[in-house]
This record gives C-alpha cells, structure tokens and sequence, in this order.
C-alpha cells in the first residue's frame, strides 16, 4: 500500500514518530480510528456530568479543561495546544462520568477517538501501548510539576514560571484563564503584568 506524502506530514504521524518508531503503512488505517471535529470558540467538546467518552488530539487551535467549583467560579484545570492530548483520563479509562468540562479557547480542530475506538487500536498494534503510555506519562509528571510549583514559588514567581515555560498561552489565551489555572485573580495577574512591563 501506498502512502500519501501528506500523510507523513500529519501532525499525529509526527507526533506518535517523536515517542517510537511506526510502520508508516499502518498511519493510514490509525486515522482513520478518528474523527475530525472543528469546534467553534467557546463550544464544549465535553461536559461535566456526562460520560467520559472521548480523548482529544488538538491538530490546531486550545481547549481548556475546567470544572465548577461549590461558588459557581470556572476553575480552569489544564489547557492543551497543538499536539497535545486532553481528557479526563480517570472518567475515561473507567469509562464513567466526568467532573469537567472541556471548552475552545479559540476556533480549534481535533481528532477524536473514542473509549471503543482507542482500545480496538490498541488491540490491533500492541506497539501504540508505548505510545500511550508516554503520553500518559507526561501528563501524570505535568501535573506533579503544577502541584510543585503552585506551593514552591510566590503567586509571582508561579506566574512569570508558567509565562516563560509557555509563551505561546500567554498570548494566545485570555487573561482570566490564566490566573484560573493559576489559582489567582485577574486583577492579581494584571497588577503584576503592569509592574513589570509597563
């Protein structure tokens, strides 16, 4: 079987070839386990209270993951970009109900795959468990390094941490979102952007 050269340029096919070597003939019956959805800004992919039954690959544009604390406030939990992955990996592993929601930040295309969908692929190339599991992994560790972060640096320390590491978010998503993540308040973050750069 041939392979479209546009296929090698996929973004997943790139993606999962950064982890571990693939066999680029199976690239194309591996996307074809997904479905391309294109959200519009400030469209749900998932919701709260629902099952869990997706995981997401951002191909262009930034999700937020949030839920809604006891007050009513969005408390934002994770973002992800282009080339990341997002879900509610408990909800989805055990397929139950989610606690959070995921919204668009901007205008965002993924590919989805569901619960089904994503353990048949597994099942017919053992060698994306390593893929997968990488992934995990990372995610896992990312959320270690918050934790450390949040209780480690000064609520100014954290902020200027998390705009060096991520530049890209801090330009492309709002404010308010930011200090969600960060566990601040907008005013908080724009009193210390005025500080330092006005």
């Amino acid at each position: 079987m041939k392979v479209h050269q546009t296929n090698i340029d996929h973004p997943l096919f790139l993606h999962i070839s950064k982890f571990m070597e693939m066999d680029i003939n199976d690239f194309p019956h591996i996307l074809a386990a997904f479905n391309i959805i294109k959200v519009p800004k400030k469209n749900l992919l998932m919701a709260a209270d629902r099952l869990c039954e997706a995981h997401f690959f951002v191909i262009k544009g930034c999700l937020n993951m949030y839920y809604i604390s006891e007050n009513g406030h969005k408390q934002t939990v994770q973002f992800a970009i282009e080339n990341w992955w997002l879900t509610d990996y408990l909800a989805f592993g055990a397929q139950k109900k989610s606690e959070f929601y995921i919204q668009a930040v901007e205008p965002t295309t993924v590919l989805r795959i569901d619960f089904k969908g994503q353990e048949e692929l597994l099942a017919r190339y053992p060698y994306l468990e390593k893929y997968f599991r990488t992934i995990y992994q990372i995610a896992y560790g990312a959320s270690l390094m918050r934790v450390k972060y949040q209780y480690g640096l000064s609520k100014e320390e954290n902020y200027f941490h998390f705009a060096e590491r991520f530049p890209d978010f801090v330009q492309r998503v709002p404010q308010y979102l930011i200090a969600s993540y960060l566990g601040l308040t907008p005013e908080y973050v724009s009193e210390i952007r005025k500080k330092h750069f006005s």
